[in-house]
């Protein structure tokens, strides 16, 4: 299922539209005229990344400042840990359609964390 989103024309390079479905999904618009689409919450609280500032492929949560790869939806700067769900974006005759994915879709591989104790140990707070 395609959901149309805007004209191209109408959503400006370096801006951001969200869509209000289940889940909310963002869709930006970069400067380098790329169009990615990710879950607009952020995984680490309840913030809409739309409402965030977008820096090349980078979207920062406007809440603990977390930083997501829109690539990739991968965390680039904690406090968030967990990755963003991205969505296939397609261009059809001037329109944006986001294609959204299951839920357990569209994230990236994540290295195996350590268990709790052994992290707190890596920072000397054990």
């Amino acid at each position: 299922m395609k959901i149309p989103v805007c004209r191209l024309a109408d959503l400006p390079r370096g801006e951001v539209c969200r869509l209000d479905s289940d889940p909310p999904i963002a869709v930006f618009h970069t400067e380098d005229g790329e169009v990615y689409a990710i879950d607009d919450t952020c995984t680490h609280q309840d913030a809409s990344l739309s409402d965030g500032w977008l820096e090349g492929c980078e979207i920062e949560c406007p809440l603990h400042a977390s930083k997501f790869d829109l690539r990739t939806g991968a965390v680039d700067s904690p406090p968030a840990r967990r990755p963003v769900r991205t969505h296939p974006v397609l261009v059809e005759e001037g329109t944006v359609y986001v294609l959204p994915r299951d839920a357990s879709a569209g994230l990236p591989h994540q290295p195996h964390q350590p268990p709790r104790a052994a992290a707190l140990r890596e920072e000397g707070r054990a």
